[in-house]
Formats: C-alpha cells, structure tokens, sequence
C-alpha cells in the first residue's frame, strides 16, 4: 500500500502563504538580497538619514574646496594683472632713494602701457639697457590712469622724486572714456605746468598707439584728433614729441592684410591676463593669438610695440634728452 506523505500541501485559496518554499522566505532585511532591503511596499528602502549624511558631508567638503580654490585663483590674477604697483615704483624709489651710482633719474609718468602689468615692460627694457650709463628708471605708470588722474598724483609720483627726465604717456582712456578735446588739452597744459614749476625735467612725450590696428575706423580718426594735442602742446611747452602713433601704424601698413574690428572688452583683458600669467604666454603670442602685432587687446601693446617705445625713448636719452 502507497506510503502517505503528511507534509503539507495545501492549495486553498484561503491559505496566505501559499504553496511553502522550500528555500524558505526571503529575509527582507538581507543585505545580500540583489534587490536591496524591501520597505514597506516591497521596493527597495531609500537609504538611511546616516546613509546620506555620510556622502553628502564628503561632496559639500570638496565643492567647498574647489570654490575657494577658484576664488582665490580669480584674486591672484587679478591682483598680478590689475592691482598690483609696478617694478620700481615711485615709493620703492623715495623709500631707497637715489643711487651713489645714479647720473640720471627718469621717471616714466602714465597709465596702464607704462605700468606694465598687462602690457610690454618697455620701462623695464630701457632699465636694462641703460643702468650701466647711470640712468635709474622709475616707473610712475598706474592702470586705468586718464590726464586728470595723472594730474591728481604728479606731486607724489613724480614730482617727489625729483627727475631730470620724465617721460610721458597717457591719454588712451581719456580717448575711451570720451573726454572732450578742450578738457584733455587742459589736463595736458596743467600737467606741463606741474612739472614746470616743481621739476628741472626735460620732458618727451609720445603719441598714443592705435586703438586697434583697423587704422581707417572711426575710432582711429577721433585718436588722430587727441594725438594732434599732444604734438601741439609739447610745441608749446618746449617738450619733445615722440611719434609712437605713427611708427606703429607704419609697421602695421607694412605687414598689410585687413586687421580685425577694434573689440576691447573687460573679458578679453582678463582671457589675457589669464595667458599671460597662467599659461606663461608672451605678449606677442597672446597678439598673434588675436590676429594683431603690435596690440595684444587692441589697447595694449605686444612685445613688438612694446620694442618701439623703448627705441624711441633710447634714441632721444642717447641724444641727451634734447627737444628735437
């Protein structure tokens, strides 16, 4: 007679579990269970608060990091390329004072293109070729610098340090700031006066460089007008002329080709800036990279430019820094 098995094996519907598993149920709270920990619904539970805590302290640390990192990268840069005082400054040079060896002292008075800092060191090309003549370079440049700014600092930067040269160079944000012509000439006339009264100077000052090498633009046309003050007043006070303007729209004539649209912005200053001191680039790269040569910016000048400042200023200085 057939043995009768006795293990379960109900099918009535009213029974809730059904028909047993042999593997036994599944542990909802297995950590092994491929599905994850079953909540209530039998989905998988959201993690726990602790669970979360622990990720999102992590992520909150390193997002935090890399903005102060940004933060204080964006300071550096715009401390080397905006604020910072340029080499050999006038209160480097009154703190030192002059040097035993020092025949000359030439301050170079202007704004952005004399400091430096986004623009050719032609100051400090000069104090290269001319230390060994007993000449000392200060350089008296100050970013973002118009006329009436220069004007308003003459007695401290330059002045005070009693120069037997000065070099001027300042006018370009008078131009872009759109300074009327009688305001400008008067700036440049009370500059002269300044110098006239408080200094024994000789003084040279030199035409302002292209406002982006499309040479033919309207901006250019109304920088000729600005330029055309500055070699009438320097007529008038007996200072010497020297024509940046002009030697760099020759070498700009000369290389031919159409030249992009003047576009000076505050982003392209700082892309450059970032170049510059990041990326190491020099100026004549950075101009290249632009489709310019003698302007990095359209304001600015390359290396290139930057050469025909210093040639100029050389040749005057070699001539004993004469009205010529």
């Amino acid at each position: 007679m057939p043995t009768i098995s006795t293990e379960s094996t109900s099918t009535n519907p009213a029974d809730p579990a059904g028909p047993t598993d042999p593997a036994g149920p599944t542990d909802p709270a297995d950590p092994t269970d491929p599905a994850g920990p079953a909540g209530p619904t039998g989905r998988p539970a959201r993690p726990a608060a602790g669970t979360r805590r622990r990720w999102i302290k992590p992520a909150v640390t390193v997002l935090a990091v890399s903005t102060v990192t940004l933060l204080a990268g964006v300071s550096t840069l715009a401390y080397l390329a905006f604020l910072r005082s340029p080499s050999h400054s006038p209160q480097e040079f009154l703190d030192r004072g002059r040097g035993s060896g020092t025949n000359q002292v030439v301050v170079a008075a202007g704004a952005s293109m004399t400091q430096a800092s986004l623009s050719a060191d032609w100051v400090g090309a000069l104090r290269h070729r001319f230390t060994s003549a007993g000449y000392e370079l200060v350089n008296a440049g100050n970013n973002g610098d118009t006329t009436a700014d220069l004007l308003k600092r003459l007695d401290d930067d330059v002045v005070a340090c009693d120069p037997d040269v000065v070099t001027l160079l300042v006018g370009t944000n008078d131009v872009l700031n759109g300074v009327p012509l009688a305001q400008f000439q008067a700036n440049l006339t009370s500059i002269f006066d300044r110098l006239d009264a408080g200094t024994h100077a000789r003084v040279a000052i030199l035409s302002l460089p292209p406002l982006g090498e499309d040479l033919d633009s309207a901006r250019n046309r109304e920088l000729a007008r600005y330029n055309s003050i500055i070699e009438q007043t320097a007529a008038a006070r007996g200072a010497t002329y020297l024509p940046l303007n002009e030697t760099l729209t020759s070498l700009v004539r000369q290389h031919g080709g159409s030249a992009p649209p003047y576009d000076f912005s505050f982003g392209l200053t700082f892309r450059i800036a970032f170049q510059r001191y990041v990326l190491r680039s020099d100026w004549d790269d950075i101009a290249r990279g632009n489709d310019l040569r003698v302007l990095t910016d359209h304001v600015h000048l390359s290396d290139r430019g930057g050469a025909v400042v210093t040639d100029l200023v050389a040749n005057w200085l070699d001539h004993g820094g004469q009205q010529r």
